[in-house]
Formats: structure tokens, C-alpha cells, sequence
């Protein structure tokens, strides 16, 4: 009898989407386990939705997506990320997820590896699974604000087979954002090891100190692909629109890509996003604000138990230490759900560098966020000696 793909069979899920599984059975958890922002798609940008749907925007587009919105894409990025691509260089994609795996599509063969942070997004080692690359982890340093150990990703670059080096800044799970003299180095190891740079920069307008600093600003020669989301910025989470930027050879590629996996994004989505990259941009930095508030908040929760890390400087993520308690973040995890009705995603489903944290998300509601956390701080203060 026929069998499944071993390499899908035995992919790993996601900790984060197994604990929302588990937590989706009880009725009175607080979920502070996935990203997801709890603000409503600003009103503008649903209002462009439907006026595109009523004028007829509810057919295929061609793969890249529409032109006018491109356009509107390469304007964003040439005013916000000092990235200069004409609207041919931009494939609009189902989610930055969509990007970020065609991405890999058209670079990864079998057996390539692809170099990820440790910890990062758990998506990246599925992807490689599903491409039946190697996965190659460098060390993020938590002591000083999990940036990159640049020292250990050179000789990892160095490595035969490496062909793929993923950066995320701001980061998921950490908070991290990058310096410039980080991004410069990141592109420099890039360029001197001839590998492909993926910058995943999902979280690049969710940043409470330092700046924002995209490699592709930085690299001309063809090697970097840059992703971003509509998704977190801009609360569009089930709209479903990212977009990559790159190359010409290499965004053709990527474009080539999209036609087997899904034709296009929506064309009512990409409308709703042009209305959003094009309008006023008071709502993200609204959003942002309050993110920065919860921040402050959960940093200073975690402080007085003993569990504080780090202080993200973006994103909407924080990493609690648990390690009193539990080196298994995901029976820990488990365990909240259980007898503190809690929801946080296990460190390790981020990479080994995981054990003995989880991460908390700063997406929630803040009455529920101040209450989890302080659960989370008495679970680890009792289980302690357990």
C-alpha cells in the first residue's frame, strides 16, 4: 500500500499551534500564546475592501499581483526601507509565510542547507522539511539582546551545502532588533560565503527603541530577498497579504513559484493592502504605542518574579525564564493550560536554544496579559521544588 511523505510525516507542528489546540478546549484560558493583534483592521482599509469587491476586483490577477499596488509596495519600500526595486522586482503573496516559502522554492535544492536563528520562528525548519534541506542553527546571544553570534554563523557559513541564510529583525520569538553594524555584518558573511539572504521583516514598523535596518537597503548584487507583511503592522492577520522584494532573475523565480502553489493573492486583499501602505498611518503607530505599554508592563511582572531575560525592543513577543521549574517548556506549557488556565507557547518549539522558556505574546488585551503573567511568575514560583 501506498504511503504518505515520510518527510511530512514526521515534520514537527509548531508548539505554538499545538498549545492553542490544547487551550481551545477550555473556555476561561487566557491565550497569550500566538501573535495575533487584538485591534480590529482599521476602518479605512475595510472600506477599501469592499468598495474594490463592489468594482469588479474579484478575479485573478496576474501572479505578481496588481500593478497598482506594486506600485505602491516599491513607493513604501523606497520611503521606509531605503529599498529601490521597480514594480516588477515585487511578488504580492498570500502572507508572508506564502513569501517567505516560495522564497525557498526557488532557491533550496535537496539537501542545501538553510541557516536559521536559534531561537526562531518554528515555520522555518517546517519549510526546509517540506524542501528536504538541512536545517544549520546559529546561536541568537540572549546577554546581549539576542543578537546574532557572529562568530559561529561565519563558520557555519562556511560549511559545505550551506546555500540559505534566513535573518529576522525585529525577531519572533525574542524582541531583538538588529543594529546596523549587525545587519552590516549579516550581509557581509552573506556575500563572502555566496549565500542567499532572507530577511523576514514581518515586525519591521513594530519597534519601541533603535531603528529599523533592511539588508536589502544595503546589498546590490542580487543575493537578498526581502519579505513583509501586511499581517502585524497593520492588524490584517486573516487578510492574508505579504510581498517580496528582490532581483529581477530572482523575483521572476519567486513569481515562477507562485503559479503552482496559488495562482495569486486575493485581489480584494491587495486592494485593502494598497489602501493600507497609501493611507494614514496613525493606527500603526497607535498600535505600536500600546504594544510598547504591554511591554513595559510584562517587563516589569517578570522582573519582580525573577523571569525577565531580556527587554524586547520590538516585535510584540517576550521571553520568559522558566527554568526554575521546568526544563521542558512544553510540559511546562502544558501544564499552565491545565491547572492555571494560561496559554504560552514553549520555548524549544523555537530550537534548542528554547529550553526552559516560553514565550509570552504582547498582542492581548492588557488586563489579561497583566493576569497571565502574574499566573505564569506564581506557577514557576510553586512548581519550583515540584
Amino acid at each position: 500500500m501506498a504511503v504518505p511523505a515520510p518527510r511530512i510525516r514526521d515534520m514537527k507542528r509548531s508548539g505554538i499551534r499545538e498549545i492553542m489546540d490544547l487551550a481551545a478546549q477550555r473556555s476561561d484560558v487566557l491565550h497569550l500564546e500566538v501573535g495575533q493583534p487584538d485591534f480590529a483592521t482599521p476602518t479605512h482599509i475595510v472600506e477599501a475592501a469592499c468598495a474594490a469587491a463592489t468594482q469588479g476586483y474579484t478575479t485573478y490577477t496576474a501572479n505578481k499581483g496588481l500593478l497598482e499596488v506594486r506600485e505602491s509596495i516599491t513607493a513604501k519600500l523606497k520611503r521606509d526601507n531605503a529599498i529601490d526595486v521597480a514594480a516588477d522586482d515585487v511578488v504580492i503573496s498570500c502572507g508572508a509565510v506564502n513569501a517567505l516559502f516560495e522564497s525557498l522554492v526557488a532557491l533550496v535544492s535537496p539537501g542545501d542547507a538553510i541557516l536559521l536563528p536559534d531561537p526562531g520562528w518554528p515555520n522555518y525548519e517546517m519549510m526546509a522539511d517540506t524542501l528536504s534541506a538541512q536545517v544549520s542553527r546559529y546561536p541568537l546571544l540572549p546577554d546581549e539582546g539576542y543578537i546574532p553570534d557572529l562568530e559561529r554563523l561565519d563558520a557555519l557559513a562556511a560549511e559545505p551545502g550551506a546555500k540559505v541564510l534566513i535573518i529576522n529583525s525585529p525577531g519572533n520569538p525574542t524582541g531583538a532588533v538588529f543594529p546596523r553594524w549587525v545587519i552590516e555584518e549579516l550581509v557581509d558573511i552573506a556575500r563572502r560565503h555566496d549565500l542567499y539572504l532572507i530577511s523576514d521583516e514581518c515586525y519591521e514598523q513594530i519597534v519601541f527603541e533603535g531603528e529599523h535596518v533592511s539588508p536589502g537597503s544595503l546589498e546590490h548584487d542580487g543575493r537578498v530577498l526581502s519579505v513583509f507583511s501586511m499581517s502585524k503592522s497593520y492588524a490584517m492577520t486573516g487578510w492574508r497579504m505579504g510581498y517580496v522584494a528582490g532581483e529581477s532573475s530572482l523575483i521572476d523565480l519567486v513569481a515562477k513559484v507562485q503559479e503552482p502553489v496559488v495562482s495569486c493573492a486575493t485581489s480584494v486583499t491587495q486592494k485593502a493592502g494598497q489602501a493600507a501602505l497609501e493611507g494614514d498611518q496613525s493606527c500603526v503607530r497607535e498600535m505600536t504605542a500600546s504594544y510598547r505599554a504591554r511591554r513595559d508592563v510584562v517587563v516589569d511582572l517578570l522582573r519582580s518574579g525573577g523571569l525577565l531575560i531580556n527587554e524586547p525592543k520590538g516585535a510584540f513577543y517576550i521571553l520568559a525564564d522558566i527554568s526554575a521549574a521546568s526544563s521542558d517548556s512544553y510540559a511546562f506549557a502544558r501544564r499552565l493550560v491545565a491547572e492555571k488556565g494560561v496559554a504560552v507557547a514553549p520555548g524549544l518549539t523555537f530550537g534548542p536554544a528554547g529550553a526552559g522558556v516560553v514565550r509570552l505574546s504582547l498582542a492581548t488585551d492588557l488586563d489579561q496579559l497583566r493576569t497571565g503573567t502574574q499566573r505564569l511568575v506564581e506557577a514557576v514560583s510553586q512548581w519550583r521544588n515540584a
